[in-house]
């Protein structure tokens, strides 16, 4: 009878640890996560205010994560390489412990305005400075944790790469919280409050993981497989090859990201989007079985490729559901292939920690591509096209099938090259063709190399190069109609297009005109003398008519401050004896204006301009209070808007600038976004009157656009004839809409309502 009970007895105790190992150990790993990835968007959106609202200050910040992701896992690496099991324990509480102290999240006091330049640099110290030493704490948590559960000798400790999943679950559901229901309901200062307490909460399981290993039985790895204790270690180009697998992805993440940002706003909902796809991806490689085979998105991958390519060759900013949608589902795909093959190819528990700084380096490296090399190497987005040819190249090697056809595909491929750029380079009926059918000639090419993986299993090279062709023929045969210069700084990618004919210098960032200017008349002739304001500033449309109601209502020169110079067509709006002053954030887009080859109104209006550089709610704020008749706010990025210049606070300032019958003007035309409300929500929290202007000015194909514009003032007399215009309508805040502050925006619901006015 004993004999039965006996080993009953004893079976319970071991099986209550292993259910309490894996419990705490998946909790701690999971909170973990839910940390570092919440801390993102968090830290991120109180930095952005520093720098404009840039989409760059994500990438940048993405750079700084992966850095010391990288950092964290060398940490774990070298720390689990102790025969002592304390030593780890102690060491790696004693860290989170000094990391705690450091708490609630906060810009280092020591930081204050961002220099003329080196912005990325900067950028990335006050990230070290601000919260490296948390985020380095939590980076180095999953491959310490993952190790320290196969010392345990749990059953499941010969391959723990099931928590790495369990991490990424909670790093996938952080971010997807974040803008959908920490942003909307919670503070900034409220949402900092949560994330302290969820640190103590880490800790505290940490330590618990910590307790249980140092009772775990000693000999370590004690149910490991024999062939896994005696498996060779991974040889460097193993490595390398993980190294490469782990970049492209990264570095795709980062480009996909700015590319989809760059017209709508740099808030953290769209950037969350594609970096909770990627982390998703991480979540179902590592899963025991995983829900889409790694088979099948090898398969899917060369049509993603292809599908890029068509996106690109086609655009389609103007459509939000085919910029978010196509491009965010192609990357999946290709990061689901390439993340599958490092699954694939992953070693033994034994390895655990080394394969981990190998998958964080070469997320290091991507970033550093996408994130740093590139916007000082390229004067385009050339990152993005690149990574998608070098995905190619993240495919297993392969046995071709028909032989004798890949045999010539090299020579065919060649002559093709040949047939399809040699008529960029010449005028001509072949060039003018494929100018205009170049989403079907890039499209095809892209087509073919997904034919070529699909069909002949062909080599990854030859993949590689079908791609890039295609997207050379999309960078040789431009959507943009006439000749293309760009401009390329930390703020973006400016595009001064000369129209056929060189009728027209148009600015452009994205897809969204930011100025033109009239060059040659309709008969050929060079126009001559000041410069007409056109585009959103024509003298019919909201900005035009604001500037000549408050100076019919002054009755004496304006003094105007002018947030944002763009092509400098404001310049020209100026009358004689006023004083305008230009705060801008970006020095290449002043050098770029000023340069009368591009745009004649700075140098034929105002040559002798001297704008104020540096982000405004900044540079604006040190102006004295009461000196401006008018403030113009028109700073905005393609159609992305830097939140912080359309926040209570940032009306604050505006309005302390004011004269005491002064008003501000807000350019607010944007085509997924409800600005209007928003700004006039900003304006009733400061005690000021709200008027809209959104008229169709019919006449688009002369560059004179219609616009949404709100002015507002402390009465209805400080706006003069406006007040009783019938095309400016007095509007009140809507008391549904929560008013947008430093420490709380909503894009989403911005989002919303245009969506649900059908504009």
């Amino acid at each position: 009878m004993d004999s039965i009970v006996q080993p009953a007895a004893t079976e319970q105790p071991s099986s209550s640890r292993n259910r309490l190992l894996l419990t705490v150990y998946t909790a701690a790993i999971f909170v973990s996560a839910l940390l570092l990835f919440s801390v993102q968007p968090l830290f991120t959106k109180m930095v952005l205010p520093r720098l404009g609202g840039s989409p760059a200050v994500w990438s940048v910040a993405m750079v700084f994560f992966q850095s010391l992701l990288l950092a964290g896992y060398a940490y774990a690496h070298l720390l689990m390489q102790a025969r002592s099991r304390i030593a780890p324990v102690a060491v790696h509480l004693l860290l989170l412990l000094a990391a705690f102290a450091t708490l609630p999240l906060g810009i280092a006091s020591a930081y204050g305005e961002p220099p003329a330049s080196g912005y990325a640099f900067w950028l990335l110290g006050l990230f070290v400075v601000s919260i490296g030493l948390p985020f380095f704490a939590l980076a180095a948590n999953n491959p310490l944790l993952q190790a320290w559960f196969v010392r345990t000798g749990h059953p499941a400790a010969h391959d723990p790469y099931f928590l790495y999943a369990s991490s990424n679950i909670g790093s996938f559901l952080a971010l997807l919280s974040y803008p959908f229901l920490l942003e909307p309901m919670f503070t900034l200062q409220t949402q900092n409050r949560f994330w302290a307490a969820g640190y103590g909460l880490l800790i505290l399981l940490i330590g618990t993981c910590g307790v249980l290993l140092l009772r775990s039985p000693k000999p370590a790895m004690a149910n490991a497989r024999d062939e896994e204790v005696t498996a060779p270690a991974p040889g460097l180009l193993t490595r390398l090859r993980w190294i490469f697998l782990a970049a492209v992805p990264s570095g795709l993440l980062i480009a996909v990201t700015a590319h989809i940002s760059t017209d709508v706003a740099a808030a953290p909902l769209l950037w969350v989007l594609p970096l909770s796809l990627y982390l998703l991806t991480w979540v179902v490689v590592f899963q025991s079985r995983p829900l889409l085979p790694h088979k099948w998105m090898l398969m899917l991958q060369p049509v993603a490729i292809a599908g890029v390519v068509c996106l690109l060759a086609f655009g389609g900013e103007q459509n939000l559901l085919l910029t978010l949608g196509g491009h965010q589902l192609c990357f999946f795909v290709i990061a689901m292939a390439c993340h599958g093959e490092l699954a694939r190819t992953r070693p033994p528990a034994k390895y655990l920690t080394g394969f981990y700084v190998a998958l964080s380096f070469g997320g290091m490296v991507g970033g550093l591509f996408a994130g740093l090399v590139a916007p000082y190497t390229f004067s385009w987005i050339a990152e993005y096209p690149i990574l998608i040819a070098l995905a190619a190249l993240c495919r297993p090697s392969a046995t071709e099938r028909f032989a004798v056809i890949v045999r010539w595909y090299w020579l065919a491929l060649a002559a093709l090259a040949v047939a399809l750029v040699a008529p960029s380079y010449v005028t001509g009926d072949i060039s003018t063709w494929l100018e205009d059918h170049r989403v079907w000639v890039a499209g095809t090419v892209g087509g073919l190399a997904a034919l070529l993986a699909l069909i002949l299993n062909a080599d990854r090279w030859k993949i590689f190069a079908t791609v890039a062709l295609a997207l050379v023929l999309i960078r040789v045969y431009p959507a943009d109609e006439g000749r293309v210069t760009t401009v390329r700084s930390f703020f973006g990618v400016h595009k001064i297009v000369v129209t056929p004919g060189g009728y027209f210098h148009v600015l452009m960032h994205g897809t969204t005109i930011h100025g033109a200017e009239r060059f040659l008349n309709n008969d050929g002739t060079p126009v001559t003398g000041r410069p007409e304001p056109i585009t959103y500033y024509h003298a019919d449309g909201g900005i035009g008519q604001a500037v000549s109601a408050m100076r019919e209502r002054k009755g004496a020169p304006l003094k105007v401050a002018a947030i944002g110079v763009g092509s400098g067509t404001l310049a020209c709006a100026a009358a004689p004896g006023e004083s305008w002053t230009f705060f801008e954030i970006d020095q290449s887009m002043v050098d770029a204006a000023r340069d009368p080859r591009n745009f004649r109104y700075i140098s034929s209006c105002m040559p002798d301009m001297k704008p104020v550089i540096g982000d405004a709610r900044l540079t604006f704020a040190k102006e004295p209070d009461g000196a401006y008749d008018l403030v113009i706010v028109d700073a905005y990025s393609s159609d992305a808007i830097p939140i912080h210049l359309a926040t209570e606070e940032a009306m604050k300032i505006y309005k302390d600038k004011l004269a005491p019958h002064g008003a501000v003007v807000m350019h607010v035309s944007n085509r997924h976004l409800d600005l209007e409300t928003v700004v006039v929500g900003i304006a009733d929290a400061n005690d000021l009157k709200s008027w809209v202007f959104n008229e169709d000015s019919g006449r688009d194909s002369d560059y004179i656009f219609s616009t949404d514009v709100v002015i507002s003032a402390r009465e209805d007399a400080d706006i003069g004839r406006l007040a009783s215009s019938k095309q400016w309508e007095q509007t009140e805040a809507d008391d549904r809409v929560r008013v947008w502050t430093d420490d709380y925006s909503n894009i989403l619901g911005a989002l919303h309502r245009r969506w649900k006015n059908g504009e």
